[in-house]
């Protein structure tokens, strides 16, 4: 089966185009190499031969529905994307054209290839807004009202799958991830608070905590998150299913066990708390259980373990 990555070269895509060229796949990445990597595909590289393509491309432009239309992939996972809330909120117009504009160019690329399915990485951490305590962890059937130009963008892009899938019959699943973390996330991009830890913790470098630290994010591992999306090829159609743990962990909790990984003592900066974040965030993951048959497997320690041995090796 021939398929194709979006972000490809991200931390997230990157594990994705293991798994599949793993499972058989002949894999086209398009990439704009702005914050994923070269490195990351490296092993797929080395083994993959002519089973995997790499096309340094912007999803802004309109050259990638040319190319989609000309490879024709039968699956597409779409994961390219601006995903940092802060840019968003300090510039929204950028991050509309990447994440709403971009996406319709891979939209009508998967159109104009009679592809078989677009599965979609939403953002569950940014769709919901920020419910009550009593809502958590939040189900998909909670109103989408993101607070986030970052969240909106993504979230209309799940209207035009909707409208592409009754238009065109371009079948979509979505995932709406929760805070995904793992090995490959960089530190120095847009990454999540799991690498930003690991990095400064081994380096022995203050930590810098926004807020009270009290804030709480679902932690989920790119490998549970990357075996979500090989599920959602075959499952789950015209469906936006959450994928996360169901547990919140706190900022200052995940800093107190990343240290005592690691060994060392932690050194915490406070700073004020950044707009546009939630202070609250667990996603209910029953919907993915039945419909794809997916649940979590990696419990927090051991995933940041792996992302404290990861860095470790990086640093050497």
């Amino acid at each position: 089966m021939r398929s194709l990555v979006t972000g490809g070269a991200g931390f997230i895509g990157s594990t994705l185009v293991d798994r599949l060229l793993v499972e058989g796949h002949e894999v086209d990445v398009i990439d704009d190499f702005s914050t994923g990597s070269l490195s990351n595909l490296a092993d797929a590289r080395s083994s993959a031969g002519r089973a995997l393509t790499i096309h340094h491309l912007d999803i802004t432009a309109p050259a990638v529905v040319e190319l989609m239309a000309r490879r024709r992939p039968e699956l597409v996972f779409h994961l390219a994307a601006q995903a940092d809330v802060r840019v968003s909120v300090n510039r929204p117009v950028f991050d509309a054209t990447v994440n709403i504009i971009g996406s319709l160019h891979v939209l009508e690329g998967a159109r104009q290839a009679e592809t078989e399915r677009v599965i979609f990485a939403a953002s569950g951490g940014t769709l919901y807004g920020e419910p009550a305590p009593e809502d958590l962890p939040v189900r998909e059937a909670h109103p989408h009202q993101p607070l986030s130009p970052y969240g909106v963008a993504k979230k209309s892009v799940l209207d035009y799958l909707v409208a592409y899938r009754e238009l065109h019959a371009l079948e979509f699943s979505a995932l709406a991830l929760a805070n995904v973390y793992g090995p490959r996330q960089d530190p120095h991009g847009e990454a999540g608070v799991v690498a930003i830890f690991a990095e400064r913790l081994l380096r022995g470098e203050p930590v810098t905590i926004f807020g009270d630290g009290e804030q709480t994010r679902d932690f989920v591992y790119v490998d549970d998150v990357v075996d979500a999306f090989v599920r959602a090829a075959t499952r789950g159609g015209g469906l936006v299913c959450n994928i996360g743990t169901g547990q919140e962990t706190s900022v200052n909790m995940l800093l107190t066990t990343m240290a005592e990984q690691a060994g060392v003592k932690a050194i915490p900066v406070r700073a004020p708390g950044r707009p546009g974040e939630l202070m609250r965030s667990s996603l209910d993951v029953g919907r993915a259980a039945i419909q794809l048959g997916w649940r979590p497997w990696t419990e927090l320690a051991d995933g940041t373990g792996a992302v404290l041995e990861f860095v470790r090796r990086q640093l050497s």
